[in-house]
Parts: C-alpha cells; structure tokens; sequence
C-alpha cells in the first residue's frame, strides 16, 4: 500500500493501513461503474434509486423507504428522484391516505434501460473480485460484514 501512494514512512498503524487499502480498493471497484453508468446519463446513486424501484415492483416505494435502502447513503434523496422524473426515468403520486407521502415508482423508459445495463453490470460485478477464491470472497464478505455492523 506504501508503495501505491507513494509514502515513505510507516503507517502510523496496521488499522490505518488497512483502512486506507479499503477505501482505495473501493475507488478502484467503483470506477468502471461510473464509467458505464455516464454513458447513461446516471449517477452510481440514481442507479441505485432505480434498483430499488424496479425491486418495490408495482406497488411502488416510499421516498423515505428509498433512502433507508441505498448503498451510498444521501440526504438528497428526493433532489435524486427529481431528476430521474426530468429524465422520464421514475413516476411519484402522493399517498391518498396521507397526502404528506410520496411514492415512487420506476418508469417503464427505466425499466428499459435498467434492462439494458443489467449484463454490462453483471460482467463488472463478475470481474471486481475476480483475483478472489470462492472461499476468499465468502471470507471477506464475513469480516467486512462484521466491521460495518460494529459501528
């Protein structure tokens, strides 16, 4: 890792070390996934505001719900579902119990175009951790799990 960014002295601690591997491994991850998803006119977050719509199927998803699920966490949710409604990509309809409620729905333009990235995502998803063992990736899947559900 010292040699990756260039530091000549010692990490302060294998934590430190580690921490800073983590974080520039997901960069690395990330990168092609942004890549493609530019391409498309999407943000990594409004692909995962889209995933989880096409996930709530037909009965459409709370805007709070949608917050509670996403990899990135983002306090500009609803400034995320604006844009992919500009895009035709989502619909929203207020709740007719509680109007102060707002569901959402993924359009059928995103469902398309969901469809159209769902093998270029999973050829990514194939690669990323391909240098890993079956048994090395169900290993790192156990400590990461275990770090962020610790904090």
């Amino acid at each position: 890792m010292r040699e990756a960014i260039r530091q000549n002295k010692p990490f302060r601690s294998d934590t430190h070390e580690a921490l800073l591997t983590l974080l520039m491994t997901t960069e690395k991850l990330h990168r092609p996934y942004e890549e493609l998803l530019s391409q498309h006119d999407l943000t990594a977050q409004q692909f995962n505001v889209l995933r989880i719509l096409r996930g709530a199927g037909k009965e459409g998803i709370p805007t709070l719900d949608i917050a509670e699920r996403m990899v990135q966490r983002t306090p500009g949710v609803t400034r995320l579902i604006d844009r992919l409604e500009k895009k035709g990509l989502v619909t929203r309809e207020r709740s007719p119990e509680d109007r102060r409620q707002v569901w959402c729905f993924v359009s059928r333009e995103g469902i398309a175009l969901l469809r159209r990235l769902d093998g270029p995502i999973e050829a990514l998803d194939d690669q990323a951790l391909d240098p890993l063992s079956g048994d090395e990736v169900r290993r790192l899947i156990r400590l990461l799990d275990k770090v962020r559900t610790a904090t």
